[in-house]
């Protein structure tokens, strides 16, 4: 049987097989000869003191000791082409990976995507760096993979539910990620690598006889008696089935209007609104890891900090080190940010949103929109940021210093974002309690991160789709809509998830339950 050891060691041994294994041979007393393979099973960073240390979970086969290299494999999906529909509305990862589920089920999934294809989702991405123009069907937001394909790829989540989050980063594997995600405590992927795996996904579904409708948008739910009947897309045209998988993701905001609208019940949700702060990587490094110069053995510091300022909970939020921030509106007139990483988190800078959690009563203002008023409160922070930066795709920018002091920064140098920025007073973008509350939130981030608080870290706002301001509800144990039989609000959009893992969870949840009910 194979040895399993938990162990703390230098980054140097850690990134060395050679070293690692000289290493066990001390700590086990077996020649490193001995030794037919060393596996990692976990990996995580210990930065808390000056030495930095890998903490690692190995397993030790010796020579005569059987082992065979872990292949995962997709389970054994069968043609659905002929089998009973499900209409799934969004190919963001709740939606695909209900898709996929449904199939595993012996269900045909239609999905229905308003955006393009991963591939053909690059044109209007760079329509929108490089010339402002923003596709209200085609952005960051909306599209093939959803917001995740191009922002990111980040991979962990808080869910509990260890087993299902296991069940998502083994079928990435198997559609092509690297095995690392299983080990990493904090796994990802990178946006340059995600694109391929999620056309992947795409193939594997319309494979087995589902069918995949890309620039596709949903106008109508058709409903009689309260139940789904199916829905009307953009063309016109009608596809008729009962049961209605809605991951329409967080920024679909014509889909809460629609609903709205119909009088179909959805609640208002507190969400949480900030900024983007970007750094030079190099002073994250330092500051997280307690040194100049990181070495080749350790990855680019990533940061995480929560604080409570006046009563409200103010923290970092989709942290990307090594990575660049992004133009993620989805309607001309306003501007949003967000960040992503490439897979080797190259880049010279680091970025997170630096956010702070809102509650309903902050609506109030905009209360005569009913369930819609948190939105229509992010929709006036966007707009307002988009006038206050000259009405074209740059934001509004500010030296953190400068925004703790009420003070117009002097100059702005040029950041990862590529439509550029415009220096701003920040506290005109933001209500009043809003910009207090940041100004007194990054002064105490400064004294639990030296150095963080400094001119050389650009503010670019706002970050205000960290999550859905709206959820539709539904019945806990059966998913379904709460008063719409047949209808299963699902993933980030409808509230219930918060990023590529928790989303695919939520997903498959909701293709089970429709099995249960299908087959009774």
């Amino acid at each position: 049987m194979p040895q399993e050891l938990l162990l703390q060691v230098s980054p140097e041994i850690a990134s060395n097989e050679s070293l690692l294994k000289d290493y066990l041979s001390k700590q086990i007393k077996i020649s490193a000869n001995e030794m037919q393979h060393v596996v990692v099973l976990k990996r995580s960073i210990d930065a808390r003191q000056k030495a930095i240390k890998i903490n690692l979970k190995v397993s030790i086969y010796l020579k005569g000791e059987p082992f065979q290299e872990q292949k995962i494999e997709l389970p054994d999906y069968k043609n659905v082409s002929t089998a009973q529909e499900v209409i799934v509305v969004g190919a963001g990862p709740a939606g695909l990976f209900a898709a996929l589920q449904l199939i595993e089920l012996g269900l045909k999934p239609i999905v229905v995507e308003r955006g393009k294809d991963v591939r053909g989702r690059r044109r209007d991405l760079k329509a929108i760096n490089r010339d402002h123009i923003v596709d209200e069907d085609s952005n960051y937001c909306f599209g093939e993979g959803g917001a995740g394909t191009y922002s990111d790829g980040k991979l962990y989540t808080r869910s509990k539910k260890r087993g299902d989050v296991t069940r998502i980063l083994e079928l990435l594997v198997a559609f092509g990620a690297t095995g690392d995600i299983l080990v990493d405590a904090h796994p990802h992927i990178g946006t340059n690598k995600l694109p391929q795996i999620i056309q992947d996904i795409r193939e594997k579904i319309i494979e087995c006889g589902g069918q995949v409708l890309f620039e596709t948008r949903l106008t109508d739910i058709l409903i009689k008696n309260n139940e789904v009947e199916g829905i009307v897309i953009q063309s016109g045209d009608t596809i008729l089935a009962n049961k209605l998988i809605l991951a329409t993701g967080h920024s679909a905001r014509d889909i809460f209007e629609l609903l709205d609208k119909k009088k179909v019940l959805i609640e208002a949700k507190p969400f949480a609104l900030g900024v983007r702060a970007e750094h030079p990587q190099s002073l994250i490094d330092s500051i997280q890891y307690s040194c100049d110069y990181r070495g080749e053995h350790l990855p680019p510091a990533p940061y995480s900090i929560v604080k409570q300022v006046n009563g409200r909970g103010m923290y970092s939020f989709c942290m990307c080190p090594g990575g660049v921030i992004a133009p993620c509106a989805t309607s001309p007139g306003e501007v949003v940010t967000n960040g992503w990483s490439p897979s080797k988190r190259d880049q010279a800078t680091a970025n997170s949103g630096i956010v702070i959690e809102l509650k309903q009563e902050d609506f109030k203002p905009f209360a005569k929109f009913g369930a819609l008023a948190g939105m229509e409160f992010q929709k006036s922070i966007e707009q307002k940021a988009w006038h206050l930066a000259g009405q074209t795709q740059k934001v509004p920018a500010q030296r953190m210093v400068d925004f703790t002091q009420n003070k117009v920064s002097s100059s702005i140098p040029k950041t990862s974002y590529v439509p550029g920025t415009t220096s701003v007073e920040m506290g005109q973008v933001f209500p009043r309690f809003l910009s207090q509350i940041l100004r007194e939130g990054f002064t105490e981030f400064g004294k639990s991160m030296k150095g963080y608080l400094t001119n050389e870290a650009i503010l670019h706002a706002p970050e205000s789709r960290t999550s859905s301001p709206v959820r539709i509800p539904r019945d806990a144990v059966s998913y379904e809509h709460l008063q719409i039989k047949g209808l299963y609000p699902c993933g980030e959009g409808a509230g219930y998830a918060g990023g590529i893992i928790s989303a695919a969870i939520d997903g498959e949840k909701c293709a089970l339950k429709i099995a249960e009910v299908l087959k009774k």
